[in-house]
């Protein structure tokens, strides 16, 4: 069976989008892959947390993750900071990358352009952590998104570095994109992505939102002024990623949508639309709550730390042999 690794920063509340784009996914890969979640709190301090906030926004993910449908005795769920081998793995591949193809990379630039008191170092070298979190595992797919695929061409360009100079040791990992609801789009703003750190919250709708206030929020989503319910990404993109998130959430197809609603209104497209993320956010808000307060999460996460570490050690221990770190004992 090959091996699925995929991480979430504990940065903020997900998204719809997130769910869509990725959470969602996971659950239905499960059952095919060996599957390592990770939630990369390592990666959130490339730019300062509250340390409060973080630890129980590390908590919230974790329950958010169960809730989405992952099931911990078929996948393994942790915390990456509690996994010593992701920073020491890390720091190998950071001593093989170059600093230009670092700064090379997009949210390189744009989080280094909000810092207002100088570039914290880590910004800039996070994608080899990226990297190792990957290749730990021996990984086969990256389930990621567009603006992720530059840090995936990156890990894979690493691993090719390392096998090349240190001998053939670390898995080539394939990126495995989701073919619809792969980037749930703006509600107000349908040519940017849905993003849980816009100042609009109109723009998005949090998992954890109430659900009457998401079902407002799809009812004042920007479309276009034909009325006409038809996906053309490109010529109506607001109705495109409305139909996108229907298609998603009811696992009814785009083409059986636009027949439904053919010769209706955006009112009652976007009604039934409302109704639907509603009674999707009541349903997951309740699974969430069940995790979020309860001991059996601690548990989990001890399981996954557990079984994470024994996985990961194994190839820590092959790259280090590689570069000569350690000793060895004389007979």
């Amino acid at each position: 069976m090959e091996t699925l690794f995929s991480g979430i920063q504990p940065s903020g509340i997900p998204t719809l989008g997130n769910y869509i784009g990725a959470l969602k996914q996971f659950s239905e890969v499960q059952d095919d892959y060996n599957c390592f979640f990770c939630i990369v709190d390592q990666h959130a301090i490339t730019v300062p947390q509250d340390r409060l906030k973080l630890r129980e926004r590390t908590r919230q993910l974790a329950a958010i993750y169960l809730a989405s449908g992952i099931d911990p005795e078929k996948s393994t769920l942790f915390i990456q900071s509690e996994v010593p081998a992701h920073v020491q793995a890390g720091w190998m591949l950071t001593t093989i990358s170059s600093v230009g193809e670092l700064e090379r990379m997009t949210q390189f630039k744009d989080k280094s352009q909000k810092q207002t008191e100088g570039i914290p170092a880590g910004l800039l070298t996070y994608p080899p952590l990226m990297a190792a979190d990957i290749v730990l595992y021996n990984t086969n797919i990256v389930p990621v998104g567009e603006d992720q695929k530059q840090h995936l061409e990156l890990t894979r360009n690493l691993v090719d570095r390392f096998n090349s100079r240190y001998n053939d040791i670390l898995i080539k990992p394939e990126v495995r994109m989701p073919k619809i609801g792969g980037r749930v789009m703006s509600l107000q703003d349908p040519t940017k992505k849905m993003s849980k750190s816009d100042d609009n919250a109109k723009n998005f709708i949090s998992l954890l939102d109430n659900p009457n206030t998401a079902a407002k929020k799809i009812r004042s989503a920007v479309t276009d002024s034909d009325g006409i319910i038809k996906y053309d990404k490109d010529n109506k993109p607001g109705i495109s990623n409305l139909l996108s998130i229907y298609s998603s959430l009811t696992d009814e197809s785009i083409a059986d949508l636009e027949v439904r609603y053919e010769g209706e209104g955006y009112g009652k497209f976007k009604g039934d639309l409302a109704e639907v993320v509603k009674q999707f956010l009541t349903d997951f808000q309740e699974r969430y709550e069940s995790y979020y307060h309860s001991e059996k999460l601690d548990d989990i996460l001890d399981l996954g730390r557990d079984k994470a570490i024994k996985a990961s050690a194994r190839t820590l221990e092959k790259m280090e042999r590689a570069m000569g770190l350690g000793r060895k004992r004389r007979k």
